[in-house]
């Protein structure tokens, strides 16, 4: 039995500019035990679809469920099972954060969970935050109580979107060595994230949708082989050569070229040293998934969802 299965999954809004299809038969199952990526551009659907896995959002066709469990016609078991993180910082401002992690609890009828609780606390790096107030606190230490709430009844399978988003170094690594913790333990993890290197890192397996669709699904591994080997990276300072335009990613004063071999990389400095432009901190690195991603986005490069 997965742990979330969605099956041929559409949502259409009507907007002020017509009607907008938000998703559009999105298909995949994701298993039990599994760190799974979804990943896609900003507007691509992810967001939408985690709504419609919480129940917050209604499917217009298509079914999703949990550990069996329909999210429409079986809505209180299937939330039972879910813990989501979402990307806005919701919080109570009237509370301490024990107090709002012992209400959390109430809401999935747990009690006496204080030992789970001061685990949480300790392992999430709020055990000194624990008499303060919500309204005190920086966005960082809210975004880490967001994550104990959800994670407050044990959920089976934990829904992660964009949980780093905006926050220091210290907080993204506490987070992933208690997430991957759990994952060891047999929860299951969807996480949403723009931070590649992070689902590179973590998640086995990964879907990425484009305009409401499945454009890629499979493991993280196999992906990274349909990536060009190797990728040159330099700083420059002046214009790019027009032979580069449909292959260089910028950033700023940092292009970056796929080349699958010596010789190609070789060709890319001698057009460089024939235009006479001068380049610094020269580097030739793996491709990594920002490349597969960036390749799929653009229609450069098909991965069979």
């Amino acid at each position: 039995m997965p742990a979330i299965s969605f099956q041929s999954v559409s949502k259409s809004f009507v907007s002020a500019r017509g009607p907008l299809q938000a998703l559009d038969g999105v298909s995949f199952d994701i298993q039990q035990g599994e760190f799974f990526g979804l990943l896609g551009p900003n507007g691509a659907g992810k967001t939408t679809l985690i709504s419609i896995l919480a129940g917050l959002a209604r499917a217009s066709a298509g079914r999703v469920s949990v550990l069996g469990h329909d999210v429409q016609s079986d809505y209180a078991q299937a939330r039972s099972k879910l813990g989501v993180v979402p990307q806005e910082l919701v919080f109570d401002p009237f509370f301490n954060v024990r107090e709002a992690l012992r209400f959390q609890s109430g809401y999935f009828g747990v009690k006496n969970n204080g030992d789970w609780i001061d685990e949480l606390l300790h392992s999430l790096g709020l055990a000194d935050k624990a008499g303060a107030n919500m309204r005190q606190l920086s966005g960082g230490m809210k975004r880490r109580v967001l994550v104990a709430q959800a994670l407050v009844h044990k959920p089976p399978v934990i829904v992660l979107d964009e949980p780093t988003a905006g926050v220091d170094v210290e907080l993204r690594q506490t987070l992933w060595q208690f997430i991957a913790r759990l994952n060891k333990q047999g929860h299951t993890v969807l996480l949403t994230t723009h931070y590649l290197e992070e689902a590179e890192a973590l998640c086995s397996r990964i879907a990425m949708l484009k305009a409401g669709k499945v454009v890629a699904l499979e493991r993280t591994s196999e992906l990274l082989k349909t990536a060009s080997s190797n990728v040159l990276r330099f700083k420059i300072d002046s214009a790019l050569p027009a032979q580069f335009a449909d292959k260089a990613r910028v950033t700023g004063r940092i292009v970056q070229l796929p080349a699958h071999d010596a010789h190609e990389i070789e060709q890319y400095l001698a057009i460089i040293r024939e235009a006479g432009l001068r380049v610094e901190d020269v580097e030739i690195r793996k491709a990594d998934l920002e490349d597969v991603f960036l390749d799929v986005m653009s229609g450069k490069k098909e991965v069979a969802a």
